[in-house]
């Protein structure tokens, strides 16, 4: 992606966190035999700014979202706070998201 990307274009590269109960259930579900989700990797908001850096990228910002878990109850008691964790911390989050710019030469 970053090859094809103009010199000046942002790039967001988005993935479920490793460190997050959503990704547990769905690690869960690949030890207990569901193809999809067997083979998965999950990554961290470190993993995806080095992915950014290796492809010549430079990283403007870093986001989480989805902090709560997957239960109803504890989804609405932490829904009103997603936003402002989202852009303190990525642990623990459902969904982390890179943005990164190619330098123009």
């Amino acid at each position: 992606m970053a090859r094809v990307l103009r010199p000046g274009g942002r790039l967001v590269i988005g993935e479920l966190g490793r460190y997050s109960v959503w990704a547990a259930i769905r690690r869960i579900r690949g030890w207990l035999g569901a193809r999809t989700w067997r083979a998965a990797r999950f990554r961290t908001a470190s993993d995806l700014r080095a992915h950014a850096g290796q492809a010549g990228l430079t990283v403007e910002a870093v986001r989480g979202s989805v902090f709560y878990p997957p239960v109803a109850l504890a989804a609405r008691a932490m829904a009103p706070l997603a936003r402002r964790l989202g852009r303190r911390r990525t642990v623990g989050a459902a969904f982390v998201a890179v943005a990164a710019i190619k330098p123009r030469r």
